[in-house]
């Protein structure tokens, strides 16, 4: 009875870190992606690329920041790859996140927040896919099923919310391929150990060098000509013009740079698939915000039913997820000649079906 109680406390720990970190997540997620939206549009700030630029260097330079003051104050040094493994490790996650990132800001020039929203919820399906592939997640025709239902449901969510446009829905769904080999090769890069990047801050730090150097040349050829010519930045007619421009553009690198601590939180935890599903939530919260705030439609029946399977699947997945914890803590509590026949699991809620957790179970007479 007291190894069951503490097999149910550890799992509810498990659970209400994983709920927190996810709700963080929402947070920046859903405030970053309407302030973007606003400064595209309203603010005219026309330059998606070089802001997301922007972005980056300043996350780069906090990261720089709070590595040094954590050395002073704790004398631990931090991890630093050598150039052979930096770009063994970190280039596949470092290409893939900036494009995904400049490429997923680019689409809110021509399509709407609704539009967005449900074009970038396929990334649910290829982080699925890629994760199979990796081997971080066994192919199971039950998890399949779940996200078919959850992905299926958001379209149903969003029908005919908004018109349509090539264009930007060629550039999110770009960004949703990518998105799917992003974290699934993040999941990798935070989760062995060996890599040494398992603090979140850590690897965005190694990230964003590579981030800057993949997005800076396209966003010179596509928002060259429309950052050097904008009355808003490089020839602003009164400085208070570009100080406007600048504080705004540095408010939400500041979002952005809490958005990507959380986000790598929830993959360091739980996993890539994870994330992406606890961002289908996101999505249904950013659509329903989306509605009255900026008018892009309102709900008929077919959307109501579509959120009802919506959520239903993620619900299913989390039902799921905690059952195959709950029994890989019960098998970690067994044992046959005092010898555990379950290697413990260093993070409790992370992913069972990973091919670094497949060998958890072994022989005590091994």
């Amino acid at each position: 009875m007291a190894a069951l109680n503490e097999l149910q406390r550890t799992v509810i720990i498990d659970v209400v870190r994983s709920f927190c970190l996810i709700a963080i997540f929402f947070t920046f997620s859903i405030s970053l992606t309407f302030y973007n939206k606003w400064i595209l549009s309203t603010e005219n700030l026309k330059f998606p690329l070089s802001i997301t630029v922007t972005h980056l260097v300043i996350k780069f330079f906090l990261s720089w920041i709070i590595r040094r003051a954590w050395i002073l104050v704790s004398h631990t040094p931090r991890p630093m790859l050598e150039w052979k493994t930096y770009i063994k490790r970190v280039t596949l996650t470092g290409v893939t996140s900036s494009l995904d990132i400049g490429l997923s800001n680019w689409s809110l020039l021509y399509i709407s927040v609704a539009l967005y929203t449900m074009s970038k919820s396929t990334a649910t399906i290829f982080v699925l896919l890629f994760a199979i592939i990796f081997k971080l997640e066994k192919f199971r025709l039950i998890t399949v099923a779940v996200v078919g239902l959850i992905v299926g449901g958001l379209f149903m969510f969003t029908y005919k919310f908004t018109a349509f446009d090539w264009e930007g829905f060629i550039l999110v769904i770009t960004a949703s391929v990518l998105t799917g080999i992003r974290w699934t090769s993040a999941q990798i890069l935070l989760q062995k150990e060996e890599c040494g990047l398992s603090f979140p801050l850590d690897a965005m730090f190694h990230l964003q060098p590579i981030m800057i150097l993949t997005l800076t040349p396209l966003a010179v050829i596509v928002d060259g000509t429309a950052m050097s010519t904008s009355l808003k930045v490089l020839r602003y007619l009164q400085f208070v013009d570009f100080l406007k421009s600048a504080g705004m553009i540095l408010f939400a690198a500041l979002v952005a740079f809490c958005l990507e601590w959380s986000e790598f939180l929830v993959v360091r935890h739980t996993s890539g698939l994870a994330l992406a599903i606890s961002g289908v939530v996101k999505e249904v919260l950013t659509l329903s915000i989306a509605i009255p705030l900026l008018d892009e439609g309102s709900l008929s029946t077919v959307n109501v039913i579509g959120m009802v399977l919506c959520l239903s699947g993620v619900v299913l997945h989390v039902i799921i997820k905690v059952l195959r914890q709950t029994k890989a803590h019960r098998m970690t509590s067994k044992s046959e000649d005092g010898q555990p026949l379950v290697r413990p699991l260093e993070k409790p809620f992370q992913n069972v079906d990973s091919e670094s957790e497949e060998e958890i179970i072994y022989s005590s007479q091994q």
